[in-house]
């Protein structure tokens, strides 16, 4: 005799529930219903109840005709870039709130400088390196994407500078007001860098501390707390020696920052006799120095 043909049918979940002793158990079974000579019949193909709640819910669901592929098919990587540095920069910076001393209000122009301030603590580069490392096709982390900064060339780095320029005295005033109110002692220090160009105005010919003066460069005088922190910097002439920038630096600080009694700290170098009763003297600033040899064996 032919064996009775079966009707192929889907397979599906089932809950058996049986009662022992006053306790209730919960049997989770695999089976396929099927019709065997016009009957409906169950075959039980596995037992289900030791599985875990997400691979049961995968087979309930791939039971339902919902489709899985492997991590491998699902995703491609076609790109990976740095993070977790910038993360950990980026993250200080904003912690210390220097995005609001630069400017309140979000813009493109406080984010590119942002971005050239993290660039430059992970790694010192020109502008035009920079702008190689934020922009899209060449970017060698995510610095420019966390930010948004899309389209980005050198170009937008020095028109950012010249944004910030205009906010200088702003910024520098709100670090005044966080570093110095109720501080006495400020310290201050002269350097200097040369330049290849001939277009800068204030590049000129002195005293190089890079040995190179066959190039023009510039001064520039930083006032820092004193945690060393910095507040202020101004750009000098190249020709300027160091003695002839206190006088600017003392009238910032009783001018426009406002302090009344003031420690500057300075090298001999710098708070020379002249300066000390020209510039320190008529305005009642305190100073500290170090004496000259001769003035030691004295």
């Amino acid at each position: 005799m032919g064996r009775a043909k079966k009707a192929v049918a889907a397979c599906h979940i089932a809950e058996v529930k049986r009662t022992y002793k006053g306790t209730t158990y919960t049997t989770t079974l695999l089976r396929r219903t099927y019709r065997e000579d016009g009957k409906v019949k169950h075959e039980t193909l596995g037992n289900l109840t030791h599985l875990p709640a997400p691979a049961l819910s995968l087979v309930k669901r791939s039971l339902a005709g919902e489709h899985f592929v492997s991590s491998t098919e699902a995703l491609s990587i076609e790109r990976s870039l740095p993070h977790g540095h910038v993360a950990a920069v980026l993250g200080m910076l904003r912690k210390l709130g220097l995005h609001q001393l630069i400017d309140a209000r979000p813009s493109r122009e406080r984010d590119i400088v942002c971005s050239m301030i993290v660039a430059r603590v992970l790694e010192a580069r020109s502008k035009l390196a920079t702008a190689r490392l934020l922009a899209e096709q060449t970017r060698c982390s995510s610095l420019s994407e966390i930010l948004g900064l899309q389209e980005i060339d050198e170009d937008d780095l020095y028109r950012a500078m010249d944004w910030l320029l205009e906010r200088q005295p702003r910024v520098e005033n709100a670090l005044a007001d966080r570093h110095l109110k109720g501080a006495m002692l400020t310290l201050y220090d002269v350097s200097s860098t040369y330049f290849e160009g001939r277009r800068c105005p204030l590049a000129k010919l002195g005293h190089s501390r890079d040995h190179r003066k066959d190039r023009p460069q510039i001064v520039f005088g930083l006032i820092a707390d004193e945690q060393g922190r910095p507040i202020s910097v101004e750009v000098f002439e190249g020709n300027t020696g160091d003695p002839r920038t206190v006088g600017a630096q003392v009238r910032k600080l009783c001018e426009r920052f406002g302090l009344e009694r003031i420690v500057m700290v300075g090298d001999r170098g710098m708070l020379t006799s002249a300066r000390i009763e020209h510039d320190l003297g008529p305005q009642g600033v305190d100073w500290i120095s170090a004496l000259r040899a001769p003035q030691i064996h004295a």
